[in-house]
């Protein structure tokens, strides 16, 4: 790693025959898809391509890697359980008569989503993206924004509830006035 710190693309080349296979390994034994193991295998490597520069050997590589991997799973884990809290809480209910699912297929659930967060306070939604989706840490936001860290954490806490409440909310029934609005701006 640290030839390849230097400028050495051979070096490289070694790592990733050298730990491929382990690091996949690593990632299939923690998760039932092997094509989300080979993704997250990938991204390991691609997060090594991209710190090669502010490498600091103060641990062995092989410790540096799972190191790396290990974050990207945990990573990956908080977006799938993010992601499984919104979908639950679309079809929460689902079964009684009186509401039908909102949403049926996975596009619809997407747009659904992206439209709940979007109704979401410009801040609010912000700070919910960049935890959620770009992992960033509390203290990362605060800074990023010009926040105090307690305000990040009371904004989050109030998105996500926000949000939880906008998707559990059965979806609204258009009506033929939304529709000739519709065909209107059209």
């Amino acid at each position: 790693m640290v030839a390849f710190s230097r400028g050495s693309a051979d070096s490289f080349s070694e790592l990733f025959s050298r730990y491929k296979q382990p690091m996949f390994g690593f990632f299939r034994r923690r998760l039932r898809d092997p094509a989300q193991a080979e993704e997250l295998t990938q991204e390991t490597f691609l997060a090594i391509l991209r710190a090669s520069s502010h490498y600091e050997p103060s641990a062995t590589f092989r410790t540096y890697l799972y190191s790396i991997g290990f974050n990207i799973l945990r990573a990956h884990r908080r977006k799938t359980a993010f992601r499984a809290m919104f979908h639950a809480a679309m079809f929460e209910g689902a079964g009684r008569e009186d509401r039908e699912p909102a949403v049926r297929n996975t596009m619809d659930t997407d747009m659904w989503l992206r439209d709940a967060v979007n109704r979401l306070e410009r801040m609010d939604r912000e700070i919910l993206l960049l935890r959620e989706f770009e992992q960033l840490s509390y203290a990362e936001i605060a800074e990023l924004l010009g926040l105090p860290l307690n305000t990040v954490r009371s904004r989050l806490f109030r998105a996500r509830t926000a949000l939880r409440d906008l998707l559990v909310a059965p979806a609204p029934k258009p009506s033929s006035k939304d529709f000739t609005e519709y065909e209107e701006r059209v």
